[in-house]
């Protein structure tokens, strides 16, 4: 299994915290019909994205990327200590699963110089933060943390209604130590980072692409969860804010890295996770580099 790939002068590094099954094919894509589950699950079972009862596996991790320049974490993942009832799998975890895949991988948590969040949501924040005497606090402690503004003022509003847990542990604590940024869609860092607007799955979800002058990677955050959903741009997920615009959203940026040498680094695709968008009929797929 490749944990680590190079395109450009980037060194891209998949720091794996969990790979497992999450929920059954038919209710996370409510658009999904029996008859096309049918004539998919040889080959999503063959690519290890679906189980024998069809529940849809899926990989939680970060991405670590080398540029010339800085060393960026993209989205931290599901954290320790986080009181999360509602999975089981991930409710106040204490294992050393994700320092340790950080550590094999060569990075400590100094190391990491900007930690950037494709979105908000609790399996794309959770290290942002640690456990340290009782408190939350930055787990990337020389890291400047950048949020995009449209999420941000999405998750603090809602906040404001009625407590987010993932937002209070694993975001305000990084705003109440000044180690933020909120940043607009035309936000770049060196020149070799950049943001791709990409609504839908959230409001303001993004996706992030890297390289000098071209994007030779782009990050896709939950953009899309399951390899399906290249060969059907259209089947949202039932936890996307707004199902059409993820769906137009989703095929305008397979559109876009079609046929290109643009390495797409999705973030729950089954390992390898990282591959090429290729045209497959009216469709696409992402092949496996």
């Amino acid at each position: 299994m490749s944990l680590k790939f190079s395109v450009g002068d980037l060194t891209i590094h998949r720091i794996i915290e969990q790979e497992t099954s999450f929920v059954p094919a038919l209710e996370m894509l409510p658009r999904l019909t029996a008859e096309v589950l049918a004539e998919n699950r040889a080959w999503m079972r063959e690519a290890k994205a679906l189980d024998e009862q069809d529940v849809l596996l899926l990989c939680f991790q970060s991405y670590v990327v080398k540029t010339p320049h800085h060393t960026i974490l993209v989205d931290s993942c599901i954290g320790n200590d986080k009181p999360r009832p509602q999975r089981p799998k991930w409710n106040m975890k204490t294992d050393d699963t994700y320092l340790r895949a950080l550590g094999a991988a060569g990075f400590s948590v100094d190391d990491i110089d900007f930690v950037m969040c494709t979105h908000l949501h609790v399996d794309h924040v959770g290290w942002n933060t640690r456990l340290e005497n009782g408190r939350w606090a930055p787990t990337f402690p020389k890291a400047r943390y950048v949020f995009a503004r449209q999420e941000f003022d999405h998750w603090s509003a809602q906040n404001a209604k009625a407590e987010i847990p993932p937002f209070a542990d694993s975001v305000l604590p990084v705003v109440e130590a000044g180690r933020h940024e909120l940043v607009g869609n035309d936000h770049q860092i060196g020149d070799h980072v950049r943001i791709l607007p990409t609504p839908g799955h959230t409001p303001g979800h993004i996706a992030i692409t890297m390289g000098r002058g071209k994007d030779d990677a782009v990050f896709s955050g939950d953009l899309m969860h399951s390899p399906l959903q290249t060969l059907y741009p259209e089947l949202s997920i039932k936890f996307d804010v707004d199902p059409a615009r993820a769906a137009t959203t989703r095929r305008g940026f397979l559109e876009r890295y079609c046929d290109t040498d643009t390495l797409c680094c999705t973030a729950h695709f089954p390992s390898p996770s990282v591959g090429k968008i290729r045209r497959k009929g009216s469709a696409f797929v992402c092949e496996a580099v």
